[in-house]
């Protein structure tokens, strides 16, 4: 079941979003960064600024009552962004990013916005071409990749963000 995340989920929501990204939980799952990056991925003060945030939206993914995946979804003027797409690591090639995936598309349709625009870490080929398989396009444009301050680079390589998007056909 995927319903909007409230603050009470904060303490979940980070857990999950740190495990299926960095360290060494996340490497169950074929999404994690841990040979790249060291650090949290997220912090529970971030995600409780999101969930205050206007035009921002947490969806979770829940379970038998147990969140096993989330993403964040940012209206802008004319493209809905995503980000922190995160599946719980021993649960992916389930189906469930997939799932997250149409949220989003029915979300941005919900706003009237018929693009989704999401970044990501350019050398991770596999996701890169998950998400090509799902609609999306690389745009050709590329953004530097944000440090965090407990973030540590772990590989001698450029770490930049590929600008993916999709569009969405108009159902009228």
């Amino acid at each position: 079941m995927i319903k909007q995340a409230s603050k009470k989920n904060v303490v979940e929501l980070s857990l999950l979003i740190n495990a299926a990204y960095r360290g060494e939980s996340s490497k169950k799952g074929w999404t994690t960064e841990a040979d790249l990056l060291a650090g949290t991925r997220t912090s529970e003060e971030e995600l409780e600024t999101i969930i205050a945030l206007p035009n921002h939206y947490l969806y979770k993914f829940t379970r038998c009552q147990k969140i096993i995946g989330s993403v964040l979804l940012i209206a802008k003027k004319d493209v809905l962004y995503l980000g922190m797409l995160t599946v719980t690591p021993e649960l992916q090639n389930q189906g469930i990013g997939k799932q997250l995936l149409l949220k989003a598309e029915k979300q941005a349709r919900l706003l009237q916005l018929n693009r989704i625009q999401m970044t990501v870490i350019g050398i991770r080929q596999e996701l890169l071409e998950w998400y090509i398989r799902n609609g999306y396009e690389d745009t050709g444009l590329r953004a530097p990749f944000p440090l965090g301050k407990d973030d540590k680079i772990l590989k001698d390589v450029v770490l930049d963000f590929f600008v993916l998007e999709k569009r969405l056909i108009d159902s009228k």
